[in-house]
């Protein structure tokens, strides 16, 4: 498993590395605008739905159906499964697809109903919708291809596709921005495209694993039906971190200009450690637990679990420490040029911060919530999602009249922390898991560590604020110099603690023969 979690987590990193050189161009070219707040809500709106079948409600359904199937019927019946899933599921993306273009107008009103002040804006932001809406259904068949692939352990393909979106958007704003009527136009179409691109890559990568698609009538056969059973309730559960980022982008339509901009740079920033751990671990553990549960075996199940909350809590308490007291910093080194000015990286940096309190949630919901979709429950995380919803809009309500954008992030991290907390007391009093000697050992351990980190950067503080108008490269070399500080007192702190050793992570990766 943890070998998996680093191939995934690898190429996720490479995809965050991507992104941010990608958000270092938009934010030159948009800045923190009407233009850019516009685009935000235009890749949004269908990333938002592109999470919750791509990272959430298919993937967390159909991973299970298609790794049983393959491990008692074997390949052929498991690929005829998948060509009657892809058929229907091609007749529902586009039919909605066609629906979504008709209404986009009024749908506006919906996600950004703040835009409507703005008769421009709100326009901007319809046209920039239906540019980008059809990536949504062409993604979607990119997660029915790449939850074949996890289910037969090959990550890779799947897990380096998102670096495709990042390239395609940077080639965008080069190409195509001295063509197109804004650099948003020019980001929608660059959309679009990485949509294909994604389409034909993981079109080949099943081709080579020997499982080639092809089109067949949709029919809603047994099998089918119970999918899309397990897909509806699943789409709330699974997808409650994007449904409460949707909230955030409603609330702050109704706050000053900008604030959608602040809050996107800011999730662009936290979703670094949450993509390389959380979705990574998530991703490599729901196929393993889906097996372990099918065969019986639940004390390797609850071990797994176990050694994911391990590996997430390892890297989430040090992220989250470092995220929180080097902010601002960060904020101005990746964003601070152009059109962003130093106003604007300072409140990114705070929403940015406070959406770090809820990283290790963020995580362990991913951990935890294979338990139920590998036992085939999609519906007790959607109560749980329900409950985190309306913490989310009841907190962010009331904070944003305090602390306006900030409050929102606040909000959802608080109810990041209740949705995990909820689906690990659900999961130990259904007997479905509890916490092994070893992971309630070194938890404390890794938290000690994590705020020793946190301890040793502070003074740190004061070394990057004396590169304050220096050239860019000299702030970004102080804060080159911080993150290697933080990185080597955190490792030397689980050393001594006894959080991690070096010998045993060297062992866990090492590839039996």
């Amino acid at each position: 498993m943890l070998r998996h979690i680093a191939t995934v987590g690898g190429y996720t990193m490479l995809s965050r590395l991507a992104g941010f050189a990608r958000d270092i161009l938009v934010a030159a070219y948009l800045g923190a605008g009407p233009v850019a707040d516009a685009f935000f809500v235009a890749f949004k709106f269908p990333n938002f739905f592109r999470r919750l079948s791509g990272e959430g409600a298919f993937s967390v359904a159909f991973i299970p159906m298609f790794s049983g199937t393959l491990a008692t019927q074997g390949r052929q019946e498991a690929l005829e499964f998948a060509n009657r899933t892809l058929a229907v599921m091609a007749a529902i993306m586009l039919g909605f697809l066609l629906v979504m273009e008709l209404i986009m107008p009024w749908a506006m009103h919906v996600i950004a109903p703040g835009f409507a002040d703005d008769p421009a804006q709100f326009a901007l932001a319809v046209e920039l919708t239906r540019i980008t809406f059809p990536y949504l259904p062409l993604i979607s068949f990119v997660a029915l291809m790449g939850g074949m692939l996890n289910a037969m352990d090959r990550f890779a393909a799947m897990a380096a596709a998102p670096i495709m979106l990042n390239l395609c958007l940077i080639l965008a704003l080069f190409a195509g921005v001295p063509y197109a009527e804004t650099p948003g136009h020019a980001l929608a179409w660059g959309v679009v495209v990485a949509g294909i691109v994604q389409f034909a890559w993981l079109l080949i990568a099943c081709h080579q694993a020997g499982m080639s698609l092809r089109p067949v009538r949709p029919r809603l056969t047994p099998d089918i039906r119970k999918l899309f059973r397990l897909i509806l309730p699943a789409a709330v559960g699974a997808g409650v971190m994007q449904i409460n980022l949707m909230v955030d982008v409603l609330l702050a339509s109704l706050l000053p200009t900008g604030a959608i901009s602040y809050l996107y740079y800011a999730d662009r920033v936290n979703q670094l450690p949450l993509g390389v751990v959380g979705i990574a671990i998530g991703t490599a553990l729901l196929p393993l637990l889906s097996r372990q549960v099918k065969t019986g075996d639940a004390a390797g199940a609850s071990d797994s679990q176990n050694r994911g909350l391990e590996v997430a809590l390892l890297l989430t308490l040090p992220a989250t420490a470092g995220l929180v007291v080097l902010a601002v910093p960060i904020i101005e080194v990746l964003f601070q040029r152009g059109a962003f000015t130093p106003q604007d990286a300072r409140a990114t940096g705070l929403a940015l911060a406070a959406y770090a309190i809820g990283l290790p949630a963020y995580v362990l919901v991913k951990v935890l919530a294979p338990g139920f979709y590998a036992r085939e429950d999609t519906a007790t995380p959607v109560k749980v999602a329900v409950g985190a919803m309306l913490v989310n809009l009841v907190i962010g309500v009331t904070l944003m009249q305090v602390i306006a954008h900030v409050g929102l992030a606040l909000a959802t991290a608080v109810a990041s922390w209740v949705n995990a907390g909820l689906l690990g007391l659900i999961l130990h009093r259904r007997g479905m898991f509890t916490t092994d000697q070893r992971l309630r050992r070194r938890s404390w351990r890794i938290l000690a560590a994590s705020l020793v980190m946190a301890a040793a950067l502070l003074p740190g503080l004061w070394l990057y604020d004396a590169t304050l108008g220096q050239p860019p490269a000299l702030r970004a070399a102080g804060l080159a110099v911080l993150v290697l500080l933080g990185a080597l007192v955190y490792g030397l702190a689980c050393q001594l603690t006894g959080a991690a050793r070096l010998g045993e992570l060297k062992r866990m990766l090492k590839r039996r023969k």
